[in-house]
């Protein structure tokens, strides 16, 4: 059986439904090809459920902490992890039965479930049916990498997908990996009440960041009773009676770690070595994301790559905006391009990083004149009144043209505040505006001007 479409859309991740949503209101008719669970990772294990489970960790954090502000629970703060994973649970079907409806009620679109291969360039087969169309948008999205370490397959190791099905708090919880992923998950569960190390095969955490942020960053984890281990250049894996041995050194002191689950946040891999690409001449780069050019065409005319698989963004609202730039271009006659967007995202840890445009790492690596601005969050009153001081804000502005280049807001209420600073970018504001402004009191935001008058 073959059935023939103005276009087909695999993958229903944050991109994928959204263009259908634009596309069928344009009067095309539409499939969308979706393998598994609708709404993609963020959905169903990535941002709704984590981000759920880190808010349960933050209320416990402030459980213990309720003396501080002249409150007594009156009794010692419990757990019940199958009421916290029953709770981000709902949030994710709920997020995901609501977007069934949607689309599953949307004229002219046709949800097929089932896992799709190109048969040619234009055309993909679902579980035997032959889909055709002149228009092909690939949206697969990605998964947690597993590189061939030494016994990883002899060990029952972990990943994101897993550690948001967890019903129990581990004994003692080992996070290879000391980057954004891993670092969410490791201060989550210590705040559950699990011993928590993190083995990391560099020399620092999160090493995208600016030195000054992932010290700062490790100071916050270490505070906890969260164990670090850098420059773990023997990382390896041995079933050790119950528990697993995860291997740090060669030589040195101590040479391994023994955890009762391990987590393993390396890195993410795209979805893209089952879809029949290379049989078709759908260039993929050496890593296995979809080439694409700054519209987010493929190298075969009519097929464009969307989200986490096209290696240009790795988040739900860089996904989006690959809608945004394609409707734009397909819809709207306008020229939107991926080079233009602003990079932004942030880490959720407690407290929170923001992050906007380039670091200051970055900024002088490309050569760029720099002015750079920080202040400790213990000059913030919002984060005094809070009792909320870890941290500090950074902003870093090119010292001849004036442009704002990026910053960093390591601090409570870093993620939003930080959206001041990109709007900036993004409107190309000298920082010496954003001098001028007044904000409101008491927020985090109101130290910004502080920090911009601050730049040397």
């Amino acid at each position: 059986m073959s059935r023939s479409f103005d276009a087909i859309i695999i993958g229903a991740g944050q991109a994928g439904p959204s263009l259908a949503g634009r596309l069928t209101a344009a009067g095309m008719k539409v499939t969308l090809i979706e393998r598994k669970y609708l709404g993609g990772t963020c959905v169903n294990t990535g941002c709704m459920p984590t981000k759920a489970m880190v808010a349960s960790a933050y209320a416990a954090h402030l459980a213990r902490r309720a003396g501080d502000y002249g409150v007594s629970v009156g009794r010692e703060i419990a757990i019940d992890m199958k009421k916290v994973h029953a709770r981000a649970a709902k949030i994710t079907l709920d997020s995901r039965s609501g977007l069934e409806n949607w689309l599953t009620g949307m004229e002219n679109c046709t949800v097929i479930r089932g896992h799709a291969r190109f048969v040619d360039p234009h055309t993909v087969n679902v579980g035997g049916e032959t889909l055709s169309a002149q228009r092909i948008f690939i949206n697969v999205g990605g998964r947690a990498a597993r590189p061939d370490m030494p016994g990883i397959d002899h060990v029952k190791v972990l990943d994101n997908t897993d550690m948001v099905a967890l019903d129990q708090v581990p004994r003692h919880l080992v996070v290879v990996g000391g980057s954004y992923v891993g670092l969410e998950f490791a201060q989550m569960f210590r705040r559950f009440g699990a011993e928590v190390t993190v083995v990391e095969k560099g020399p620092r955490l999160v090493s995208r960041e600016d030195d000054d942020v992932a010290a700062t960053i490790k100071h916050i984890l270490e505070r906890e009773g969260i164990a670090i281990r850098l420059d773990a250049e023997c990382i390896r894996f041995e079933q050790y009676g119950d528990e697993i041995r995860v291997g740090l050194h060669c030589e040195r002191e101590p040479r391994d770690v023994l955890g009762s689950h391990v987590l393993l946040a390396v890195g993410r891999r795209p979805n893209t070595d089952d879809l029949g690409l290379e049989e078709v001449g759908i260039a993929r780069d050496a890593r296995g994301f979809i080439r694409v050019d700054d519209h987010l065409a493929t190298n075969i005319e009519g097929v464009f790559a969307l989200g986490d698989c096209n290696g240009r963004g790795a988040f739900t609202h860089t996904a989006y905006n690959d809608f945004e730039i394609v409707a734009a271009n397909l819809l709207d006659r306008e020229s939107r391009k991926v080079s233009d967007r602003v990079p932004g995202y942030a880490l959720y840890i407690d407290p929170p990083l923001g992050r906007a445009g380039m670091s200051e790492a970055e900024a002088r690596k490309a050569g760029l004149p720099v002015l750079v601005g920080t202040r400790p969050m213990t000059r913030v009153g919002r984060a005094v009144e809070k009792g909320e001081t870890l941290g500090f804000m950074k902003v870093v502005a090119n010292a001849e043209t004036g442009k704002i280049l990026g910053a960093a807001i390591l601090g409570t209420g870093g993620d939003e505040a930080i959206h001041g600073i990109l709007d900036a970018i993004n409107a190309g504001t000298q920082y010496r505006d954003l001098q001028w402004a007044v904000p409101i009191h008491p927020t985090v935001s109101e130290l910004i001007p502080t920090v911009i008058g601050a730049m040397q």
